[in-house]
C-alpha cells in the first residue's frame, strides 16, 4: 500500500470499528438481552443464555483484538507523517495481513489441529469481521426470539394473574373455601414459575405458546363470574328469592291454563289427541323451599341459578302445551269462519237455492256447532261443500 491507500484503509477501518462497537452495545441494550442477562433460568432458556453469553464474550474478545491491531496501525501512522517503505510495509501488514493473533483458548475447537501453533490462530482484520458476523447474527436472532416469547408470555401471565387476584378477592369476601379456585391458583403458580424461569419451554417454532395460560385465563374467568354471582346473591338474597317465587307463580298459572284448556277440549272436541299436562311446579316449589340463607354462597348461587333455569324451561313447556291444546279449539273456530265465508260466496254466485249445497252446508254446520265436535268429519264435509261450490261456478262459466 502507498501512503494514500493506507490513509483510506485507516479511515474505513475506524468507521467499521465504530459501527461494530455500536452494534454490540445496542445488542447488549436490547430488552431480550437484558431479560436474559443474569437471570436465574433453567432448561431450554438456560441453554440459550449460555450460548448468547458465550457468543457475546467471543465477539467482545475479537473486537478488542481488532481494536488493538487497528490502534497499533494508527499509532504507527501518527508517529510517521511521511512513512518510509519499512513503515508502509508494516502498516500494510497490520491493516490487511494476519495481524490479529487469537489466544489458543479463543480458537474454536473445530478450527484447531493436532500440530496447531501454540501461539494461536492468526487472522486479518477482514477475517475478524467475517468471524464476528455470523456470531452477531445468530446471537441477535436468539435474543429477538427470546424477547418475543418471553414478553408475550409475561404479558399474558400478568392478565391471568389479575384474573386470579379478582377471583381470590371475591372468595375472601364471601368467606367460604373454594377448592376449584385453589386448584386453578396452584396450576397458575406452576405455569408462572415456568414462564419466569424457562420461557423457551413454552415456545413452538420460535413463537410463544400461550395455550396453557389461555386455558387458565378462561377457567379463572369462569370462577370469577361464579363468585360474582354468589356475591350478588348474598347482597340481594331476599329479592332474588321473591323473583324466583314470582317465576314459579307463572309456571303454576301456565299449567293451570293448560289443564283448563284440556277440560274444555274434552268437552267440546270429539276424540282429541292431547299431550300430557305439564306438572313441574310442585317439584320446583320443593326445590325453592330448600334454599336457605347463609352457608356456602357459591354453592347456593349455583342452586338458585339452576332453579331459575328449570323454572323458565317449565314455563316455556307449559305455555307451549297450553297452546297446542288450545289449538284444537282455534281450529274449530277457523273451520266455522270458513264455512260462513263459503255460504256468503255461494249466495253471491246465485246458489242460495241450491238444495244439494244447502244440505252440505247444514251437515257441516251441524258438525261444527255440535258438542263434542268431530273435527275430522267437519273438515271433510267443509271440503266437500267448497268443492261443490267450485264445481257449480266452473259449470256456469262454461
Amino acid at each position: 500500500m502507498n501512503r494514500d491507500e493506507v490513509d483510506r484503509a485507516l479511515e474505513h477501518l475506524r468507521d467499521e470499528k465504530q459501527r461494530i462497537g455500536t452494534a454490540l452495545l445496542e445488542l447488549e441494550g436490547h430488552q431480550g438481552y437484558q431479560l436474559l442477562k443474569g437471570a436465574a433460568v433453567d432448561g431450554a432458556t438456560r441453554r440459550v443464555q449460555a450460548t448468547v453469553q458465550s457468543r457475546m464474550s467471543a465477539m467482545w474478545a475479537l473486537f478488542d483484538l481488532y481494536g488493538r491491531a487497528l490502534g497499533a496501525a494508527e499509532e504507527l501512522r501518527t508517529r510517521h507523517s511521511r512513512p518510509g517503505q519499512t513503515d508502509l510495509a508494516r502498516l500494510t501488514w497490520l491493516l490487511s495481513g494476519p495481524s490479529v493473533e487469537l489466544p489458543v483458548e479463543e480458537v474454536p475447537l473445530e478450527r484447531r489441529t493436532l500440530l496447531a501453533d501454540p501461539s494461536g490462530e492468526k487472522l486479518t482484520l477482514e477475517a475478524v469481521v467475517a468471524r464476528m458476523t455470523p456470531l452477531y447474527e445468530e446471537t441477535a436472532r436468539a435474543v429477538a426470539a427470546l424477547d418475543t416469547v418471553w414478553s408475550a408470555l409475561l404479558s399474558r401471565l400478568a392478565e391471568v394473574e389479575a384474573e386470579r387476584r379478582a377471583a381470590v378477592s371475591l372468595r375472601d369476601a364471601l368467606g367460604a373455601p373454594d377448592p376449584e379456585l385453589d386448584r386453578l391458583a396452584a396450576e397458575l403458580a406452576a405455569a408462572g414459575t415456568t414462564v419466569r424461569s424457562d420461557p423457551m419451554a413454552m415456545a413452538r417454532d420460535g413463537q410463544p405458546d400461550t395455550a396453557r395460560l389461555d386455558d387458565l385465563h378462561t377457567a379463572l374467568g369462569d370462577a370469577r363470574r361464579r363468585l360474582e354471582e354468589a356475591e350478588r346473591l348474598r347482597s340481594g338474597f331476599d329479592e332474588r328469592l321473591r323473583a324466583v317465587g314470582g317465576l314459579l307463580d307463572e309456571v303454576r298459572a301456565a299449567e293451570a291454563a293448560a289443564a283448563a284448556h284440556r277440560d274444555e277440549v274434552l268437552e267440546k272436541i270429539a276424540s282429541p289427541v292431547l299431550p300430557d299436562l305439564p306438572a313441574a311446579s310442585a317439584g320446583l316449589d320443593r326445590r325453592l323451599a330448600t334454599l336457605g340463607r347463609g352457608g356456602d354462597w357459591s354453592d347456593l348461587a349455583g342452586r338458585v341459578a339452576d332453579l331459575e333455569r328449570a323454572a323458565r324451561a317449565a314455563l316455556a313447556e307449559a305455555r307451549e302445551t297450553a297452546g297446542v291444546i288450545r289449538g284444537l279449539l282455534d281450529r274449530r273456530e277457523e273451520l266455522r269462519g270458513r264455512l260462513e265465508g263459503y255460504r256468503v260466496k255461494a249466495a253471491r254466485l246465485g246458489l242460495a237455492e241450491d238444495a244439494e249445497l244447502a244440505e252440505l252446508y247444514e251437515h257441516a254446520r251441524g258438525l261444527l256447532w255440535s258438542s263434542p265436535c268431530d273435527l275430522r268429519k267437519a273438515t271433510v264435509t267443509l271440503s266437500d261443500y267448497q268443492q261443490a261450490i267450485t264445481t257449480r261456478t266452473k259449470g256456469a262459466e262454461r
